[in-house]
């Protein structure tokens, strides 16, 4: 159960609405997740969004390695929205269903990508000793190129947020959604 009241769109003062309306009618198409919670601090919802936006709609990665990113976050947080909303978009953007159930059952998947296994090592890296190597970041540098590791990092970044409202607030699975995580 959420520690915030489901969102009631009558009852939001005019900031609230405004900034309920730009995330409505952006690219997100919709209020879910942590943006609920967000919306009770209405400049930060709108920071945050735009932050999203970025990230999500017109960075330069491709999404099978965005989504990657994120599974990997939300399993690290064990963030149980996150994750299941972000498998589902992750076999979208075509990435392999075993990934997606390794990751979700802590185990290192098998990769047939090495852009892929590249963004695996580079935050489980980053996630279980808080540095990144000087191979793992020069070998994702050499292939993936420089923006797409800063794009890759501050996406990570805004997931850790997402993960910390989605966790600290309890934003659970939607009704009958069973966990994505064994533990």
């Amino acid at each position: 159960m959420s520690r915030i009241p489901e969102l009631n769109p009558d009852a939001l003062n005019d900031e609230q609405r405004a900034v309920h309306d730009e995330i409505v009618g952006g690219p997100h198409g919709r209020i879910a997740g942590p943006f609920h919670v967000w919306l009770n601090c209405p400049e930060l919802a709108r920071r945050v969004r735009a932050v999203s936006e970025y990230l999500r709609f017109k960075a330069s990665v491709p999404k099978q390695l965005t989504e990657l990113a994120i599974l990997v976050t939300g399993r690290h947080w064990k963030a149980e929205f996150e994750f299941y909303a972000h498998a589902r978009l992750a076999r979208e953007a075509g990435l392999d269903e075993g990934i997606i159930e390794a990751i979700a059952e802590e185990r290192r998947p098998e990769f047939a990508n090495e852009d892929e296994e590249i963004v695996y090592d580079l935050f489980r890296e980053l996630y279980d000793s808080r540095r990144v190597s000087d191979g793992t970041y020069g070998r994702a540098v050499e292939k993936l190129g420089l923006q797409a590791v800063v794009e890759l990092v501050a996406t990570a970044g805004y997931y850790n947020l997402v993960s910390m409202t989605l966790n600290a607030f309890e934003i659970g699975l939607p009704p009958g959604v069973a966990s994505p995580f064994k533990d």
